[in-house]
């Protein structure tokens, strides 16, 4: 009877354990669902307030520093300056555009106050990094740009990312305060934000501007579909089980 007794209570012991297993798996797979769920809602509203900036009149350099400085996204807002490229003191970053490999060209553009911003000015071919090969596509000293603000970034987004080659001028992300202490400006004189240059043709050919990405993929509700549905097929595949140990 001991023995008996004993395996009952075995058995119990794993029937609650095996509950408890299914209950936490399941709360899982409904957070995981729930999760991308929240992450639809931001995105969709990210890509919303992309185009709103997009569509809005060009702002001021001073207008967009004042959002900067009240703790506002200034991510995707359209901005006007005027300036002189400083073409000596391009970085160029690794990228690749409509199937092509090369670099975005990173210049600093010098302001009225003396201060300097970094504009992408789009991408140019592996083999037409050297500027050497392009000097048709070097701007006058002064001219006006329209295009987009870009954040500053905290740092490397990810571990997987490269380090950027100093030596070589390549980057692989947009370290604003290394590019600026390479080519020897101090940080006091440079303006804590990127611009990327619209698709305004250049007359020299190179760079080809209006290279910023807005096609963010969206499959949260994808995932989010997928996880509820292990969740469901979760409670299925166990209810049946229970069905068939009851009989």
């Amino acid at each position: 009877m001991a023995e008996i007794a004993t395996s009952k209570k075995r058995g119990l012991i794993g029937r609650i354990g095996t509950l408890l297993l299914l209950v936490a798996t399941f709360a899982i797979l409904v957070s995981l669902g729930t999760w991308q769920m929240q992450r639809l809602h931001w995105k969709e509203s990210l890509l919303s307030a992309m185009a709103e900036r997009r569509s809005a009149p060009p702002a001021t350099l001073a207008e967009i520093e004042k959002i900067l400085a009240d703790g506002g996204d200034i991510d995707y807002r359209t901005v006007s300056v005027t300036g002189g490229f400083d073409h000596t003191k391009e970085r160029h970053f690794f990228a690749t555009f409509n199937g092509r490999t090369g670099y975005y060209v990173f210049t600093p553009l010098r302001l009225d106050d003396d201060r300097f911003l970094f504009v992408n000015r789009g991408f140019v071919p592996f083999e037409q990094k050297d500027a050497s090969t392009r000097l048709a596509g070097e701007l006058p000293a002064f001219v006006g740009v329209h295009g987009l603000a870009r954040p500053k970034l905290d740092g490397k987004p990810s571990s997987l990312v490269p380090d950027n080659d100093l030596a070589k001028n390549i980057f692989y992300w947009k370290d604003l305060d290394t590019m600026a202490s390479s080519v020897g400006l101090p940080a006091d004189k440079v303006v804590p934000l990127f611009v990327d240059a619209d698709a305004t043709p250049n007359p020299g050919g190179l760079p080809i501007g209006g290279v910023t990405q807005f096609d963010l993929p969206n499959n949260h509700l994808q995932y989010a579909l997928t996880w509820y549905g292990l969740a469901a097929a979760l409670v299925l595949v166990s209810g049946i089980y229970a069905m068939r140990r009851g009989r």
